[in-house]
């Protein structure tokens, strides 16, 4: 926990500083939402196919998802999808004409929700 999920739009991959935006946002996440360093997860998913509304020519798209055990307030989540938005703005290139949607939301994970480490 948490457990961080960024979809984005392959047109963006070269413009997007995805180790850098995944650092500082993990560290946001510790300031802002008392995680632990060592407990934070961002997986990237690259979308070959966006489309928004009728269109698929001109856009872009980045959705950004934060899991996080319950018990965060809703100032807490909101600070937290505003950063992680900030950051993204900071770590994504000018996208070349393109349109970028982007959007970030902080969900609870399910009380189900169980981790394993191993090496």
């Amino acid at each position: 926990m948490p457990q961080i999920t960024v979809d984005y739009s392959a047109e963006l991959a070269d413009g997007f500083d995805r180790p850098a935006f995944a650092r500082d946002l993990h560290t946001a996440v510790v300031d802002i939402a008392a995680a632990r360093p060592a407990a934070c997860t961002t997986q990237f998913r690259r979308s070959e196919d966006t489309a928004v509304g009728p269109d698929t020519e001109g856009h872009a798209v980045v959705h950004i998802t934060l899991g996080l055990l319950a018990g965060r307030t809703e100032e807490t989540r909101a600070r937290l999808a505003e950063t992680a938005l900030e950051l993204l703005r900071r770590h994504l290139a000018p996208a070349g004409g393109l349109a970028v949607h982007a959007s970030a939301e902080v969900r609870d994970l399910d009380p189900s929700y169980r981790k394993h480490e191993s090496r």
